[in-house]
């Protein structure tokens, strides 16, 4: 399911910091080197390299990429190398400090991830920011979005796979009168989406289409352009279908003029080596075009490569 393609034979992770401090010596900067190694080495080996690097030659490896690369390259570069949970605390932390419209970026973070990976992030966060997410994020929001948010990234779902078809069966009876009242923020319906596990979840909102005739998300639409009601359903969506949730984000950000680099960096860099291979067939069904190619026709130079790389193909 990822497309990370690490070599038969890895380097150790004191020959890679060698080589990634040689691209960044002399006359320029040798990006081609610095892709060839850093995407091409899983999460653990990543952390090798940067914690070698930093022993031997006295700074961070972040801090020399900063220094050497910039622009779409070096956050594609930077939010790649970083650990994980880290990564995600970065994200999520560039939201509640300037907040707008990238609440996809917590909705993501809180329902693509794991909840042992959510925990972690919310430890990576703390340590970094001396703070918790919850707190910033309930400063940074308000109404409506303060009361699905919270509750979200706080959440740490069961991951079993059992079923009560009984409980699914009474809560898509309650989630469908709390919509039908335009209650999309009760309290029930809210520890509902942010609360049970995915199998459950998902029955409930398989009981919700066949006892009421339409999908929850449609009956969520009933506004376009309501903020909130989009949230919510860019919640359900990520958490029961994320290749479809995320193909979209990718669609969206390519489509049209001009190119969404954020997002489109910030899909490819959490996902590459988790699913974004289901991702890649997922756009290719919906748009009848690899996604690599679309990737190549909206980017360019160095970013381009790294993208490339991480999905998976020759640059």
């Amino acid at each position: 399911m990822a497309t990370l393609k690490v070599p038969a034979t890895v380097p150790s992770p004191t020959d890679d910091a060698e080589q990634l401090r040689k691209a960044f010596k002399g006359w320029g900067t040798n990006e081609r080197l610095i892709i060839s190694i850093l995407a091409h080495r899983t999460a653990a080996q990543r952390r090798a390299i940067r914690s070698i690097y930093a022993q031997t030659y006295g700074e961070e490896l972040l801090k020399s990429l900063d220094d050497e690369i910039s622009g779409d390259f070096e956050r594609a570069v930077v939010l790649w190398t970083l650990d994980p949970a880290e990564r995600d605390a970065q994200l999520a932390n560039e939201v509640v400090r300037k907040w707008h419209q990238s609440n996809l970026v917590l909705i993501e973070i809180a329902c693509a991830r794991t909840s042992d990976e959510l925990f972690q992030v919310r430890r990576a966060y703390q340590a970094r920011y001396k703070r918790s997410l919850e707190e910033d994020v309930a400063a940074h929001t308000s109404g409506d979005f303060r009361k699905l948010l919270v509750p979200l990234v706080s959440a740490y779902r069961y991951e079993g796979i059992e079923v009560n078809n009984s409980l699914a069966k009474s809560e898509a009876k309650l989630l469908h009168e709390k919509i039908s009242e335009k209650a999309y923020s009760h309290e029930e319906l809210v520890r509902i989406i942010s609360t049970r596990s995915k199998p459950q979840l998902i029955a409930t909102l398989n009981q919700y289409k066949n006892e009421y005739g339409k999908t929850i998300n449609k009956d969520l639409n009933s506004d376009p352009k309501n903020e909130y009601l989009a949230a919510l359903r860019a919640v359900i969506r990520c958490i029961c279908c994320p290749e479809r949730y995320f193909e979209k984000v990718i669609r969206l950000a390519i489509k049209g003029l001009g190119t969404d680099e954020n997002a489109l960096t910030r899909v490819i860099t959490t996902r590459a080596d988790v699913d974004l291979k289901v991702i890649e067939e997922a756009y290719y069904k919906r748009n009848s075009l690899p996604l690599v190619s679309a990737v190549k026709g909206d980017t360019s130079g160095d970013y381009k490569d790294m993208l490339i790389a991480l999905l998976g193909h020759d640059i």
